[in-house]
């Protein structure tokens, strides 16, 4: 290599031939598609345990057997994996909101950007549910701004919201910094609500005698208020006077206003938060009025506790530019949709006040919400509190009782389902099928669409249970209304369902149900198994490794079970294992366990074993993620040597922990011809020897005579 010095020195140049590296992983990550009764609409939701599936999705109903889909969530997690939930789509849902538009659907804070209310406002809507369902009807918004500063006691005519009101000042001492002045002139207000013998009053500036005007803060020391007791002036927006009256009594605006918690139980807005203003950002550009706070309430069904408070969101901001920080929002709208998890803000409310003049007592004009502060007096609300109304379920209504309201189509859960399909947005390992209190063939296609997402994917496994009505046996039909008349009809039951799905080394069949309690009912619920079956390969991956079998008394112990709804004999077993379902037993000692290990592949392959689909699974992303690195290299020796370099001491590994027999690794010119270079592509042929899990046992007990040789007797068995 040339060292390009046109006179004697030295050149140090680093080689690294470290690059490049095999990182396996396994998230234990499950994904489902449900109609629950809230959450995002349509966006992958990873959870984490029970209690984020109850704050993001709600609690299970007995409506339409949703607790069935709910409940496999519960006890996939139950077992240290994540999850992927999504809730299904529906035309019928609507969110709850605060406005006079005829219905809202906005699914998730994703939905909320595509349709650009990051950016732009909605008309006819001041606040909305993050997304849609009848669960936000039971939610209140409270919401305050600086309408006013005082409620004066004056009874006058002519009045109008919008006039100007003054007052003299002359004689009020100003206590300054070691030195104390008289006042001079007049406060000049606006009139920013009208009730029977009061006035709303917002206070402005201050107009010196020589008829300077200044801008003043309401609470500085008393000296900028309206007094009782003193005359003050009406006057129109051409600054002639209407009416001059004698303030009989004055009440503190801020401090007078309520919020109203429940119809019969209100809380004053002053033990909550602080007099909303105009925050240092919009004084700074010579903007005011801008700040309010949002409050949300439970009316009870959330948390079981009416008036709770769920959120506070304090001294925001209706200037659209508005920041607490650099890169903070501040603006309402924008705070809300990153911090709020209940509601969106979309428009400021029908009916703001103004509360400025352009100059005199000419009305500004250019107050509207959502625009950027630069001397701008916004307009203002003043107090309101109102519940969200217009959620709607999947049935279109807003009782969560009633039938339909937790049920979605077919095509729904599969288009929930199509948004896995591609690796690249969501790692995913296993699907599951949830509910299956559908019809036979409903049931079916449900599995059929599983599993033709994992053969997409190639890297994930979908889990199947059989429909509900065909497993459950006669203590299941006292609890579903279902007759099943005995575990020989349900084998058969079992057989047809599964027979005509798809073969495949994707897909993990089971036996049926098992009886768990449901907390939230206070009652014992039939809930399919295949939330557990994934839930015991995640167990696998935390304690073990993938190549493992999730089966048998040792790894294999389902969680949270009473009994099972149907526990197969040994001879309704073997009929079960050769169709390719995995049994679920009762085993004495060891309490209900899966007893078996079997893909849904029909044909003799070493891909017809769990761990060793799982094994391949793992070992085909972590060394095709390690190729990426030798994308955009020459397909020369030095290449390849790096690459099986590279993969070798994986293998090792895998097969030091018990995963493979024995493994080659062929990467060179006898599978890298010319041609093979001519066309830009990179060939490597790993052939592996898996370990098989033990699935068949042989014990020959032999009886001998006391004076036969063991040696003579042993091999002959």
């Amino acid at each position: 290599m040339p060292l390009n010095l046109a006179s004697p020195g030295i050149v140090v140049k680093e080689i690294d031939l470290t690059i490049g590296r095999v990182a396996p992983s396994t998230n234990k990550t499950g994904a489902i598609v449900s109609p629950f009764a809230k959450g995002p609409v349509d966006s992958p939701t990873l959870v984490e345990n029970e209690n984020d599936l109850l704050v993001q999705f709600g609690e299970p109903y007995a409506t339409d057997k949703h607790y069935e889909n709910w409940l496999v969530a519960s006890s996939y997690l139950a077992y240290g994996g994540s999850l992927r939930v999504i809730r299904a789509n529906g035309n019928s849902l609507t969110n709850g909101f605060v406005g006079t538009a005829s219905s809202v659907k906005i699914d998730s804070l994703d939905h909320y950007n595509l349709l650009g209310y990051d950016e732009n406002t909605l008309d006819n809507v001041v606040v909305a549910a993050q997304n849609p369902g009848s669960w936000s009807n039971d939610v209140r918004i409270a919401i305050i701004d600086s309408k006013a500063d005082q409620i004066l006691g004056v009874t006058t005519t002519g009045a109008v919201i919008g006039y100007g009101i003054s007052q003299s000042v002359a004689g009020r001492v100003n206590p300054g910094i070691g030195v104390t002045s008289t006042l001079t002139g007049y406060l000049k207000g606006i009139i920013t609500g009208i009730a029977a013998g009061k006035l709303e009053v917002k206070v402005l500036s201050h107009v010196s005698a020589g008829g300077t005007e200044t801008v003043v803060d309401y609470q500085q020391s008393g000296l900028y208020k309206f007094n009782s007791t003193q005359t003050v002036s009406i006057l129109n927006n051409s600054g002639s006077g209407i009416a001059t009256a004698t303030v009989s009594t004055e009440l503190d605006w801020f401090d007078d206003q309520k919020i109203g918690i429940s119809s019969i139980s209100t809380i004053n807005w002053n033990s909550l938060a602080p007099r909303p203003g105009t925050s240092s950002y919009a004084a700074s550009r010579n903007s005011r009025f801008d700040e309010l706070h949002i409050v949300v309430i439970d009316s009870g069904s959330i948390t079981g506790n009416a008036g709770t408070i769920l959120e506070k969101h304090l001294s925001l901001s209706k200037a659209s530019d508005a920041q607490f920080s650099a890169g903070s929002v501040l603006n309402w709208r924008k705070y809300l949709a990153e911090n709020s998890n209940y509601i969106f803000g979309l428009h400021s409310p029908a009916g703001i006040v103004t509360t400025g003049f352009n100059n005199g007592y000419a009305l500004a004009t250019d107050t509207d919400w959502d625009q950027k502060a630069e001397g701008i007096i916004f307009a203002c609300s003043g107090s309101t509190t109102n519940p969200l109304t217009g959620g709607k379920d999947y049935s279109g209504g807003s009782d969560l009782s009633v039938a339909g309201s937790l049920t979605t189509t077919l095509g729904e859960l599969s288009d929930g389902y199509d948004l896995f399909e591609t690796t690249e947005n969501f790692k995913v390992d296993f699907l599951l099928m949830g509910s299956t209190a559908y019809e036979k063939e409903t049931a079916q296609a449900l599995a059929q669409k599983l599993i033709s997402v994992a053969e997409l994917r190639k890297d994930a496994i979908a889990f199947i249970s059989p429909y509900r009505s065909g497993s459950l046996s006669d203590s299941g039909a006292q609890q579903t209304s279902v007759s099943v008349r005995s575990s020989d009809t349900i084998t058969d039951n079992l057989i047809s369902f599964y027979s005509p799905i798809t073969s495949s080394s994707y897909a993990i069949f089971d036996s049926g149900h098992k009886y768990m309690y449901d907390r939230f009912s206070n009652t014992f619920r039939y809930v399919p198994l295949n939330g557990d079956i994934a839930g015991l390969c995640a167990r696998n991956d935390i304690n073990n490794f993938p190549w493992y079998s999730p089966a048998g008394t040792t790894k294999g112990s389902i969680l949270n079970v009473v009994k099972l709804a149907y526990n197969p004999t040994k001879s309704q077993r073997d009929v079960l294992y050769s169709n390719r379902i995995n049994p679920v037993i009762f085993s004495p000692g060891a309490g209900i366990v899966l007893f078996g290990d079997k893909t849904a592949l029909s044909k003799a392959s070493s891909f017809d074993r769990i761990n060793v689909r799982r094994l391949f699974i793992y070992l085909e992303d972590a060394i095709s993620q390690a190729a990426k690195d030798s994308m955009f290299e020459f397909n020369d020796e030095i290449t390849r040597t790096n690459f099986v370099n590279t993969i070798e001491p994986f293998l090792r590994d895998v097969q030091a922990k018990r995963g493979i027999f024995d493994y080659i690794v062929v990467c060179d010119e006898t599978n890298n011809t010319a041609s093979v270079i001519d066309n830009n592509e990179f060939r490597a042929d790993i052939y592996v020897k898996p370990s098989r899990s033990i699935n068949f046992i042989g014990l020959n007990f032999v009886a001998t005579k006391t004076g036969v040789d063991f040696e003579e007797v042993i091999g002959n068995f």
